[in-house]
C-alpha cells in the first residue's frame, strides 16, 4: 500500500540571472528524457521507497508536493519515516545563512547506504558550499514538476546527476498531482520570479524573473481541488504583487475570478512588495471585500529607513509603506497586517534603527518576522561598506523581538470576546484543533471529536489570547 506522508517545514522567504544549465551524468553516458514517468524497480522486485522532506516558504511547499506526487504517480513509495527509505529527497531552502546552515547539518546526518537527491533553492543559491560539504548523488533547482522522476531513475542506477535548471522559461503544469501537506489547504503558486533587485536577495538567483500562470490555468487547479476537498487556498509567488505583469494582467483581475467560483473555501493571497501595488490598490481593497478573501496583508518594511531602503534596492519609502497599511486599516479596522524587517543591514546606523523601532512601534503589526542580517553569496550587500557588528546585530534583533511578543499579545487580545464563523483546517493534538477567522487569525478550540471537525465552518466565542494564538469556544 502507497503511505502518502509529506513532511515540510515552513521557513521564511524572499530573489542577476544564471544561465540555463542541465548537466545529467549517466554511468552509460545516456541522456535522461525528462517527462517520462516511468517506474524504478529494484532487482528485487520492489518498488523504491523515497522519503521526502521539504523547508521553505509556500511556493517551496507546493514544488516539494508536487514532487512527491510525481513519484508516487509513477509508483514509487512515498514513506514518512526516513529509516524506512531506499532515497532520501530533500528540497531546500537558502534565503538565509542560519537556514543554509541548517539545511546542511541536516543533509549531512543523511546515512552513506541511502542515496541522496537534494532540490530546490541551495543547490543554485550556494552549490560550492554543498559539493564541498555534503555526499549527494544528484542535484536540482526548484520547480521541477516530472523532470523528478528521470532524476530519481538516473540515481537508482548509480548515476550522478546535476540538473540546475535556475532560469528555464518552463513550469511545471499546475495540473501535476500533489501529495498535500494538509488535504484541506492548496499552495498554489501563481506566478515564479521576481521583478525585485534587492541588493541582499539570493533567491532570484534561483527562482529567476517573473513567469506568470494564466488566469485559467489557476481557476482550472482551483476548481480541481475544491472537487477533492479543499477549503482554503494560498495563492503564492515571490511577490503576488508582480502576478500578471508579463501577460497583461494583475493581481485584482485574478481575485476576482477565483471569487467567482462556487463553494465555500478562504483565501490567503501572499506576500505583497509595496511598490508593486500602487497602481491597483484601489482595485486591491474593492477585490478584498469579498467574503472570501482573508483579510491578511503581508507587506515588508524591511527597515524603517529610507537611506537604508534605498542600498537595499527597494523601490518604495518609508511614507509609501505607511500609506498602504493606513488605507488597507481604514478599509477593514479588523485586519491582520504582517510585516517584515532586516536588522543590521549595511549601513544602518543607531539613529536608521531607531527610526526602524519608531515606524514599527506606529504601525504596530500583528506579526512580525525579524532576520538578523547575513550576507549572502554573490549579493551585491556581500561587499558593501558600513558592515554592522555581529552582537550590535544581535542586540538590534532582539530589541526587536521584544517588541514584536509585545504587539502580538496586545494586538491578540483585542480579540476577547469577538464572536463569529471560523474554518477549522489544523488538528494540533488530540482534542485540540485550530481554525481561522476573516482575518487569518488563529483560533484554537478543544473538541472532543477533533478529527471530525476539520475543514467545517463553525461559529466560536474568543475566550483568550496569547502571543501566537486565540483560544474560543464553540457556540
Amino acid at each position: 500500500m502507497i503511505q502518502t506522508c509529506l513532511h515540510l517545514i515552513l521557513l521564511s522567504f524572499s530573489l542577476p540571472l544564471f544561465r540555463f544549465c542541465v548537466k545529467i551524468r549517466c554511468s552509460e553516458n545516456v541522456y535522461v528524457p525528462v517527462c517520462d514517468l516511468n517506474v524504478y524497480i529494484l532487482n528485487n522486485g520492489a518498488t523504491m521507497r523515497i522519503y521526502v522532506k521539504g523547508f521553505g516558504c509556500s511556493s517551496s511547499i507546493a514544488d516539494a508536493e508536487v514532487l512527491a506526487g510525481c513519484l508516487m504517480k509513477a509508483d514509487y513509495v512515498i514513506v514518512n519515516n526516513l529509516q524506512a527509505a531506499d532515497l532520501v529527497l530533500y528540497n531546500t531552502c537558502a534565503v538565509k545563512t542560519p537556514t543554509e546552515n541548517r539545511v546542511i547539518n541536516l543533509l549531512k546526518k543523511v546515512p552513506p547506504e541511502k542515496k541522496l537527491v537534494i532540490t530546490g533553492c541551495l543547490p543554485l543559491v550556494n552549490f560550492a558550499r554543498l559539493r564541498k560539504e555534503v555526499r549527494f548523488d544528484a542535484v536540482g533547482g526548484p520547480a521541477l514538476g516530472t523532470k523528478i522522476v528521470n532524476i530519481v531513475k538516473a540515481v537508482s542506477s548509480d548515476s550522478h546527476v546535476e540538473m540546475l535548471d535556475c532560469c528555464s522559461d518552463d513550469m511545471p503544469r499546475l495540473t501535476l498531482p500533489r501529495v498535500r501537506v494538509n488535504r484541506l489547504v492548496s499552495a498554489i503558486p501563481i506566478s515564479y520570479g521576481c521583478l525585485g533587485s534587492c541588493s541582499y536577495c539570493c533567491v532570484r538567483f534561483a527562482r529567476g524573473r517573473l513567469r506568470s500562470y494564466g488566469v485559467e490555468e489557476i481557476l482550472k487547479k482551483v476548481k480541481a481541488d475544491l472537487d477533492d476537498g479543499v477549503h482554503e487556498f494560498w495563492l503564492t509567488s515571490q511577490d503576488t504583487a508582480c502576478y500578471g505583469r508579463d501577460i497583461a494582467t494583475n493581481l485584482p483581475n485574478l481575485l476576482e475570478h477565483v471569487c467567482s467560483v462556487e463553494g465555500d473555501f478562504l483565501i490567503r493571497v501572499g506576500m505583497m512588495t509595496p511598490n508593486h501595488l500602487s497602481d491597483f490598490f484601489d482595485a486591491l481593497i474593492d477585490v478584498f471585500r469579498n467574503d472570501k478573501i482573508f483579510k491578511f496583508l503581508h507587506l515588508p518594511l524591511q527597515s524603517g529607513d529610507d537611506t537604508v531602503l534605498k542600498r537595499m534596492k527597494r523601490f518604495y519609502s518609508t511614507e509609501d509603506f505607511t500609506s498602504i497599511i493606513k488605507k488597507f486599516r481604514a478599509a477593514f479596522p479588523r485586519s491582520t497586517i504582517a510585516t517584515d524587517i532586516i536588522a543590521g543591514f549595511p549601513g544602518e546606523s543607531a539613529s536608521a534603527f531607531r527610526r526602524t523601532i519608531k515606524l514599527v512601534e506606529e504601525i504596530r503589526p500583528d506579526i512580525l518576522n525579524i532576520s538578523k542580517f547575513f550576507a549572502r553569496p554573490k549579493t551585491p550587500a556581500e561587499s558593501m561598506p558600513k558592515q554592522v557588528a555581529p552582537l550590535e546585530i544581535k542586540h538590534r534583533s532582539t530589541r526587536l523581538a521584544g517588541l514584536a511578543r509585545h504587539m502580538a499579545s496586545e494586538r491578540n487580545k483585542t480579540w476577547i470576546g469577538w464572536r463569529g464563523k471560523i474554518l477549522i483546517d489544523e488538528m494540533v493534538k488530540q482534542g485540540s484543533v485550530v481554525g481561522r477567522n476573516f482575518a487569518y487569525k488563529p483560533v484554537v478550540i478543544r473538541h472532543n471529536d477533533s478529527h471530525k471537525m476539520l475543514g467545517k465552518f463553525v461559529t466560536v466565542k474568543v475566550n483568550d489570547a496569547f502571543q501566537s494564538h486565540l483560544l474560543g469556544e464553540i457556540i
